[in-house]
């Protein structure tokens, strides 16, 4: 009976981490809002990593969050590193931007897992309104798909973007 149980277990974590194996080599999380101002307005909230703490959802989960920005003010070379308990450490950087209309960062993550993804955000005006796109991207090792199996990051970190986004779109359309 022990033997059988035994066999049961070992061929389930098999078959989990077969599973895992299949998932893709890449993930891309996106969520868009739609935003009554010019590219303009919101470009200025996401160009300059000073002015993220007014929107961004992760500024205000630590309050004892380490920030530190260097390179240039703005744009094009702008980074920001952060150290945190619960917003963990990492160090983004403006590495592509189109005025008023796209940023491109690259991503490191440092803690508590080490990656290094992209999030692009793109503005397509609308008539009077924009419509904001904010995504991340990257590679999906064997550990994050394991990981995956267990939680939904699309729904994990699509809630924060979200939240985001509405906090962009409230202080854009003031």
């Amino acid at each position: 009976m022990l033997k059988t149980i035994a066999i049961i277990v070992g061929l389930a974590i098999v078959a989990v981490l077969v599973i895992a194996a299949f998932r893709p080599n890449s993930f891309r999380i996106e969520r868009r809002i739609t935003i009554k101002a010019p590219p303009e307005v919101i470009y200025g909230h996401i160009n300059d990593f000073h002015k993220w703490r007014a929107w961004s959802p992760w500024e205000n989960l630590d309050p004892d969050l380490e920030r530190t920005y260097m390179g240039s003010p703005s744009g094009l070379g702008a980074v920001y590193v952060w150290e945190g308990k619960k917003a963990g450490a990492g160090r983004m950087e403006i590495t592509e931007h189109t005025p008023s209309s796209k940023l491109v960062i690259k991503l490191d993550f440092v803690k508590p897992m080490t990656t290094t993804n992209t999030t692009e955000i793109t503005l397509t005006p609308n008539g009077d309104e924009t419509v904001v796109s904010w995504a991340m991207y990257g590679p999906s090792p064997y550990i994050s798909k394991l990981f995956g199996l267990i939680f939904n990051m699309d729904k994990v970190v699509g809630k924060d973007f979200e939240k985001g986004l509405q906090s962009l779109k409230t202080l854009s359309e003031q």
